[in-house]
């Protein structure tokens, strides 16, 4: 009966039962032309969730990693330099990403709890001035750290010295949960996945891609097949991929995105701020503090919490798995053993959020922490009643 139990990772989230059938169908023909009336569909709902109106939907069967590696192989050469800010592990993953394939990469070190550092940004582009930099990575929502990064505002620096650089942005853990203004943003390639606000299992990358992307497709000389978006493209404008389609995730996005349609995204994105405060609120209440430096920086999808001193989160993460047979996300990277991870995104209530805060409690106090059993709980009851 423990499978029955809700996760509180980042990611994969659960999944409704309305998707898991929705996925649960027969191998179709995806050649004949009921695929086709399904794929065109799906890929402009997901126009919508990026918010473009100007740029392509590409998807590959793949994690979000695999979104990463396509969107350099389409738009760099080798030796082409990149400037990134490393402030959590997805940004660090994505440093190595460029590294291995042979890209110059310009790295800011930012001490993680922190954001993208606009302004840091805007200092180095200005001084490019033969404009070597071809490239700015940004992670949106660093899900080691539970930090949302203002994109906006890195596309106003880059603006702010006319820098012609693509931005490309990780958000994996962003999209569908929390607002993502693709053109208004300027975002040439937005990387995400089907395993978090979109509630699938784990297998499809999702890119929104900007003309200004594709155009860069022309001069680029990483080398790429799979992950191909020229190939990509042109089969899905006849209705087809150019190779055998992940089918079952395809169908079960075009019933996700009914799902997200249904809510209204301003609705899922105000469902997903009201659960967050509450999580935070128990946080509060416990006493302890975020790896988020401050306010403005908090996610609506993860909150990433240091333990007191002297415990360890490992165990905690340990203790309420094996004992309660919930799932919390440890530590990653500078934050392995300092910190734990609730997630609170994709297909969760209320009640489900209330559920995660009294596991993660009996856990403490099977630890001896510091707290009293109902303390959080209570903050995050506080929360909800007053929900107007």
């Amino acid at each position: 009966m423990n499978n029955q139990n809700p996760i509180f990772i980042p990611g994969p989230t659960n999944i409704p039962d309305r998707l898991r059938n929705a996925m649960h169908i027969q191998t179709l023909d995806h050649r004949a032309a009921d695929f086709a009336e399904t794929l065109a569909p799906v890929l402009e709902g997901c126009k919508r969730v990026f918010g473009t109106q100007s740029g392509e939907v590409i998807t590959f069967p793949a994690s979000g990693t695999g979104g990463w590696e396509a969107a350099i192989c389409n738009t760099l050469s080798p030796g082409d330099q990149v400037l990134i800010a490393r402030y959590g592990m997805f940004s660090h993953r994505w440093i190595d990403l460029c590294q291995r394939h042979g890209l110059e990469v310009k790295i800011i070190e930012c001490s993680w709890g922190s954001g993208a550092p606009a302004a840091q940004f805007a200092e180095i582009l200005a001084a490019d001035k033969t404009h070597q930099i071809k490239a700015l990575l940004v992670t949106h929502n660093e899900t080691a750290t539970g930090v949302v990064s203002n994109i906006k505002a890195v596309r106003e620096a880059m603006d702010s010295c006319a820098h012609p650089a693509l931005l490309m942005v990780d958000c994996v853990s962003s999209l569908a949960s929390m607002p993502f203004a693709m053109d208004d943003w300027g975002v040439d390639i937005a990387v995400s996945g089907s395993q978090k606000g979109f509630m699938l299992t784990t297998g499809m990358a999702i890119l929104g891609v900007s003309q200004k992307a594709i155009a860069a497709m022309q001069s680029a000389t990483l080398a790429r097949t799979f992950f191909d978006f020229t190939d990509m493209l042109a089969a899905n404008r006849s209705g087809g991929y150019p190779y055998t389609p992940p089918l079952q995730l395809i169908y079960g996005l075009r019933e996700s995105l009914n799902m997200l349609f249904e809510e209204g995204l301003e609705n899922v994105y105000a469902r997903h701020h009201h659960l967050a405060q509450g999580v935070r609120e128990a946080v509060k209440a416990w006493g302890f503090e975020l790896c988020a430096h401050s306010s403005d920086l908090y996610s609506d999808t993860v909150s990433a919490i240091y333990v007191p001193e002297g415990f360890d989160s490992n165990a905690l993460t340990d203790r309420a798995y094996n004992r309660y047979s919930v799932s919390f996300g440890g530590g990653l990277g500078e934050m392995n053993t300092k910190a734990f991870r609730i997630g609170h995104l994709g297909s969760l209530t209320e009640v489900m959020v209330l559920a995660g805060i009294a596991s993660i409690e009996m856990a403490m106090v099977d630890l001896n922490y510091p707290i009293e059993l109902g303390q959080g709980v209570s903050a995050t009851q506080r929360h909800f009643c007053n929900k107007t």
